[in-house]
């Protein structure tokens, strides 16, 4: 009796993680303010200061020039051993002028995403696309030894 409690509990916990791993996870990852956050911006009027007060400190700035704040969120969905697949992603730009006065607010959505092509550079050598343990093992067995020996 005892034996077929075991392997009833077991199939039950077996049958709870398989239902367990068809749920679908969300992950939310970074942070976009909301549009009645943003609203309390005022363009021409608001500097980089007072936006950091009003919706907080963005995550990343303009890389080459300070001249936008930008807030990115995405939302990932998982379902078990499926590839991860993001459902919602978020980006607020906050542009300023050179006296750090918002002078634009945008937002962009999954939709109005492009795929970048990331080239990838490479410094080339002289050297041919042969692995390294060829190169170095590539003469054994092909010395001619009657030329060591000769005088």
């Amino acid at each position: 009796m005892r034996a077929g409690k075991w392997i009833g509990r077991a199939t039950c916990l077996a049958a709870v993680i398989a239902v367990a791993g068809c749920v679908a996870q969300y992950r939310l990852h970074g942070y976009t303010p909301s549009d009645e956050d943003l609203a309390a911006i005022t363009v021409g009027v608001d500097t980089r200061d007072t936006v950091a007060e009003v919706i907080g400190t963005p995550a990343t700035s303009g890389v080459m020039r300070n001249d936008a704040y930008y807030y990115v969120s995405k939302n990932v969905r998982s379902y078990g051993m499926k590839q991860p697949e993001t459902i919602d992603r978020q980006i607020v730009a906050i542009r300023f002028d050179e006296a750090g006065v918002v002078t634009n607010i945008e937002r962009y959505t999954l939709q109005d995403g492009r795929v970048v092509p990331l080239s990838r550079r490479v410094t080339g050598s002289n050297v041919d696309d042969v692995p390294f343990l060829t190169k170095l093992f590539g003469n054994v067995g092909g010395l001619d030894l009657s030329q060591a020996f000769s005088e």
